[in-house]
């Protein structure tokens, strides 16, 4: 069933009902969930394993940490990883098809127990509690990532852990983001706080942001704002996922909007985890979601060469 109605706010839902064991909720959940995804590409959920007393605890060790003088965040920096572990600091990120760099700095956090090749995180030693707290925030929404992926994998009528082997392992992403006070005088002519973009991975789930900002663009080129409620995370389908499906499953474009100037002084802190399989996992459009309606969109690759291409768009490698 196509859902072709126009959203003035997006979905919620409860993770719950897929986990509830009850056959009837499960299979609802997995319809509007697909739904959803398929028409504006982004839901609110509540029930994703996240306390409200974990939240406001890593808010809180994260405010601290982006306070801290600039020398001892840079300590953090590692340009090497071409900003895949530690700090990035401001004026670092460009979003595609853009000029001016966003308004930005944040910290970014990936496996807890590396293997292989994976680089290991970088943690700073004078905060402790942040690195505690962004590696219990990373395991828990990364569970509540792979629960999802199974209520997709069904909607698409894949086997319930298709995603499962791909995403084990894999090169997900916690970020601790700080959107800066701005002088209202000062912003460089076209930057803002995150210009519109679409996400490179499988899904990601964005902790109820501490202040406005998030809007999302649904097809009749209409910007929508997204607020969510304080047990909530927004998930929405990255580019991989829309790839993986032909875009059937929607990556929709958002951004984060300066706020009105009465506002720009103060700080905005946000928190997503993108989700990310392993390089290796084949991103070639499934079959089901070719047909002569829906020809096949993209070209075949693997999710690492795809995040290679994205991350040297993005300014944060080197061709």
């Amino acid at each position: 069933m196509i859902d072709n109605k126009l959203y003035d706010e997006i979905p919620s839902l409860d993770l719950a009902d897929f986990t509830s064991g009850d056959p009837e909720r499960r299979a609802r959940f997995v319809q509007d969930l697909g739904s959803a995804f398929n028409n504006i590409g982004f839901v609110a959920i509540k029930n994703h394993g996240l306390t409200q007393e974990m939240t406001e605890n890593l808010y809180g060790a994260v405010k601290e940490f982006f306070s801290a003088p600039d020398d001892v965040k840079r300590k953090y920096e590692r340009p090497d990883l071409h900003g895949q572990r530690g700090y990035i600091g401001k004026g670092k990120e460009t979003a595609k098809g853009f000029k001016v760099a966003d308004l930005k700095e944040f910290y970014h956090i990936g496996q807890p127990e590396p293997i292989g090749e994976m680089p290991a995180n970088v943690l700073p030693e004078e905060y402790p509690a942040f690195t505690e707290l962004t590696l219990e925030t990373y395991r828990t929404l990364e569970n509540a990532g792979k629960t999802l992926l199974r209520a997709i994998a069904l909607y698409l009528e894949l086997p319930e852990d298709y995603f499962e082997d791909k995403v084990k392992n894999g090169d997900s992403i916690l970020r601790a983001l700080h959107y800066f006070p701005l002088n209202p005088d000062l912003v460089p002519e076209g930057a803002v706080r995150a210009a519109a973009h679409g996400d490179i991975n499988l899904i990601t789930l964005l902790m109820g942001a501490s202040a406005d900002g998030l809007e999302v663009l649904r097809r009749d080129g209409k910007w929508i704002p997204i607020t969510a409620l304080p047990d909530q995370v927004i998930v929405n389908v990255g580019d991989m996922l829309d790839r993986l499906t032909n875009h059937k499953l929607k990556s929709t474009i958002h951004q984060v909007v300066n706020p009105p100037r009465e506002k720009m002084n103060t700080s905005r802190f946000s928190i997503p985890f993108f989700m990310h399989p392993r390089g290796d996992m084949d991103l070639t459009s499934l079959e089901s979601c070719i047909d002569t309606n829906h020809p096949k969109l993209y070209e075949d690759m693997t999710a690492g060469e795809f995040l290679n291409e994205r991350l040297i768009e993005l300014g944060l490698k080197k061709q």
